[in-house]
């Protein structure tokens, strides 16, 4: 391969085989093994992972976002659909489409007894505020060009006053 070539594999392609996997655990409810994709890639706009989510287990809160749009490939596997408060069985080979806004809130649940593996896509538009029906918070991200993204998760109850601490 030559060298421009190399130079634009870099940037364009990942194998999900061989991107570094992070566990997300918080137990008893939650455990994902998660590859995210296109970290360092060319996308502007596009987010992608693999998740593999254990046994008995749910990959993320019950959330919904304001801005991202999410599509779901279940590629092994079977579990539920948690979607705007009903339940939706999920096998390999579904398609799961979630466009953005409160008449969607949705979780992933591995209600099966092997793994669930699957791919997520989301358009990453910034700034993004997602919300958490079942704890009351809500998350604000902007992530811009900084190497640092701003991230901030509150309730609405601790919300400060806009006039607070202005000259």
């Amino acid at each position: 391969m030559s060298a421009k070539a190399d130079e634009l594999a870099k940037k364009l392609v990942r194998n999900f085989n061989d991107v570094e996997k992070t566990a997300e655990v918080r137990l008893p409810l939650y455990e994902t093994l998660s590859a995210r994709l296109a970290t360092d890639t060319a996308a502007k706009h596009l987010g992608a992972s693999i998740d593999i989510v254990a046994a008995g287990k749910r990959s993320c809160p019950y959330h919904f976002h304001h801005a991202q749009e999410e599509m779901f490939v279940i590629l092994e596997g079977n579990g539920t659909l948690r979607v705007a408060d009903e339940l939706i069985p999920i096998k390999a080979g579904d398609v799961i489409f979630i466009p953005p806004g409160p008449e969607y809130p949705h979780q992933i649940i591995n209600s099966s007894e092997a793994s669930l593996k699957y791919l997520s896509i989301g358009t990453r538009h910034d700034p993004e505020v997602v919300e958490y029906p079942d704890s009351g918070k809500y998350q604000a991200i902007v992530r811009g060009k900084k190497e640092v993204p701003l991230r901030v998760i509150q309730r609405k109850a601790n919300s400060l006053d806009y006039w607070e601490d202005e000259p």
